[in-house]
């Protein structure tokens, strides 16, 4: 009977975890979907004009071959944009807090 209750108990434990993890993933999935980020396709020029200024643009990386476009980004207070040569590629929101760690690799559960 003993061995039961602790069995039921590390199974409950063990399943916990990750259900905590995936409800703040689809939190943070939920928060992406409703911000007001850059749309893929906007130039530098119009991120600039509806977004004002960035806090901080990063250095160029890529561009030592032709196939390798140069990609630019711009980080901002909540997201940061990526843009190859002049246009969006995509917009991420920025990690909630500095402890925030993302979706674990698939296989490492």
């Amino acid at each position: 009977m003993m061995r039961t209750a602790l069995i039921a108990t590390l199974l409950l434990l063990g399943a916990a975890a990750p259900a905590h993890a995936d409800r703040l993933l689809i939190e943070r999935t939920r928060a992406a979907e409703a911000a007001n980020l850059p749309a893929r396709g906007m130039t530098m020029a119009q991120v600039e004009a509806r977004f004002g200024a960035p806090a901080q643009k990063l250095e160029p990386r890529g561009g030592q071959r032709p196939q390798w476009p140069v990609i630019h980004r711009w980080v901002y207070p909540q997201f940061t944009v990526y843009f190859e040569r002049d246009r969006v590629v995509n917009a991420v929101l920025n990690r909630a807090s500095p402890n925030e760690t993302g979706p674990a690799p698939v296989g490492a559960r």
